[in-house]
């Protein structure tokens, strides 16, 4: 399966946006992590069905209601195994 890696930058630390991916990674179904960086961007990586990566890419650019997403980059990586959805 795909892997993906997200990079979020924007207001996304402090406003639950790495549980918010969470919850929304396993409600489609995908395995990966959420992460708060140094630098005040959350970074996630994913893996599962294509169209399952493209509708988290979609919730991300938007996250919870209290983000403002200024943008996500996004880029494929090497496959790997992941269990469950975890955050750091």
């Amino acid at each position: 399966m795909p892997c993906r890696r997200y990079l979020v930058r924007g207001r996304v630390q402090g406003v639950f946006f790495r549980a918010s991916a969470r919850n929304e990674a396993l409600r489609l179904g995908l395995t990966g992590y959420a992460k708060n960086l140094d630098d005040g961007r959350v970074e996630a990586m994913a893996r599962g069905a294509v169209v399952a990566l493209d509708e988290f890419q979609r919730w991300l650019q938007h996250g919870p209601p209290a983000a403002r997403v200024e943008e996500v980059q996004v880029e494929d990586c090497p496959e790997q195994i992941f269990t469950g959805f975890l955050t750091a």
